[in-house]
């Protein structure tokens, strides 16, 4: 574990018994961190630049320049796998059971997952550069299985593949939470020195073909980045995080994403911004907690970081749309690749406020909705009808 870190999972002493005392005990209700919605954006935005570089918009120094801002853009989903498990640990309810909090989770991310699917498949049927799915593979995606079965990993709208990670930490968390709150302080802190440990290992491994497959997709290999996060969440919770500012955690992960370029292809590259990644999370919950300046606390901002998910699932369709148009990668000059990229930024954007307005917040209420029982009413009016929602 590195020195930055280690600084920042340090405890202090637990009750003599081992035990966590009573101001180890989290908040009765967890403030919201707006912070967090609005880092969102930025992920999101890091891996739209990466499909940009890799769909060859632009050609010469223009894409020199865009090669090396987002090259490293795939990172921004290892920071939506870390980032996904601070925010389930942080809005964990006590006594919150399994089959409910597996409810929210599908009505959080499945109708826009099916949305999506529906226009890729469309995709596929109606243009020329867009391979149809087998029977298994489209059923396997749908599932969100694909990802476990590297050929299938890409199939219908390839960034889905993170989802079906997503989907094996949703079905981790509620044995994981129970072992976080039975932990303690310090068995927390050794879990996230083990899940660094694995990361190393997973990434060694990767790096050097010990497995048959990449692990760059296996939901597996991805499930310490969740556990970093949700180890990070239990210390704010506790109030026992000691890591570092704002500003100097968000300087530590700008400085991995940058060294990228440096780590071989694939998983390898989590091993350059886990650590800044692990350590922008928390401070930036810190500092909504405690009103410390946050430039991802503008309402713009977080507004762009609730459209977040649905732009992340409808890009890279509108991307592979363009092609039709384009051709493949056209390698414009500046002027005109800016253009363009303008163009699809703002169908892409206009198509997740669509999707989120018109879909995600109203597929979740529907789906979250609770009929009422009737209501209770007097012994002496038990014979009158009771109205009913």
């Amino acid at each position: 574990m590195t020195t930055a870190t280690t600084r920042a999972l340090r405890t202090t002493p637990p009750s003599p018994d081992g035990e966590t005392t009573a101001r180890d005990s989290p908040r009765a209700t967890s403030p919201s961190l707006p912070s967090l919605t609005g880092l969102r954006w930025m992920a999101a935005l890091l891996v739209f630049g990466l499909h940009v570089n890799n769909f060859g918009y632009f050609g010469g120094t223009g894409g020199s320049l865009v090669y090396w801002g987002f090259s490293s853009g795939a990172t921004g989903v290892s920071f939506f796998f870390v980032l996904s498990g601070f925010v389930l640990t942080w809005s964990a309810r006590p006594h919150d059971r399994a089959l409910g909090f597996w409810r929210r989770r599908v009505a959080r991310i499945y109708p826009v997952h099916l949305v999506t699917v529906g226009l890729a498949f469309l995709l596929a049927l109606t243009l020329e550069r867009n391979a149809q799915p087998t029977p298994k593979q489209a059923v396997a995606n749908v599932l969100l299985l694909h990802s476990w079965w590297r050929p299938w990993w890409q199939t219908l709208n390839p960034v889905s593949w993170s989802l079906a990670c997503e989907a094996f930490f949703y079905a981790s968390f509620p044995l994981l939470i129970l072992l976080l709150r039975r932990l303690g302080v310090r068995g927390s802190v050794a879990l996230g020195g083990l899940s660094l440990v694995a990361i190393v290992v997973i990434s060694r491994a990767d790096s050097h073909h010990w497995w048959t497959y990449a692990l760059y997709s296996f939901p597996a290999a991805r499930l310490p980045e969740f556990v970093l996060g949700a180890v990070t969440a239990r210390l704010v919770l506790l109030g026992r995080w000691r890591g570092p500012g704002l500003e100097a955690s968000m300087a530590l992960a700008i400085i991995g994403y940058f060294l990228v370029p440096q780590a071989p292809l694939g998983y390898s590259a989590t091993m350059c911004t886990i650590i800044g990644f692990t350590l922008l999370i928390p401070a930036a919950a810190n500092a909504d907690l405690k009103g410390l300046p946050s430039m991802w606390r503008g309402r713009r901002v977080v507004r762009l970081g609730e459209l977040s998910f649905a732009f992340y699932m409808v890009h890279l369709l509108v991307l592979r749309a363009g092609t039709h148009l384009l051709g493949v990668k056209p390698h414009f000059g500046a002027l005109m690749g800016a253009t363009v990229t303008v163009i699809v930024f703002a169908l892409s954007l206009g198509l997740s406020w669509l999707l989120y307005e018109a879909v995600e917040v109203p597929a979740r209420r529907l789906l979250l909705r609770r009929r009422r029982g009737p209501a209770p009413v007097p012994a002496h009016r038990e014979a009158q009808p009771v109205a009913r929602d």
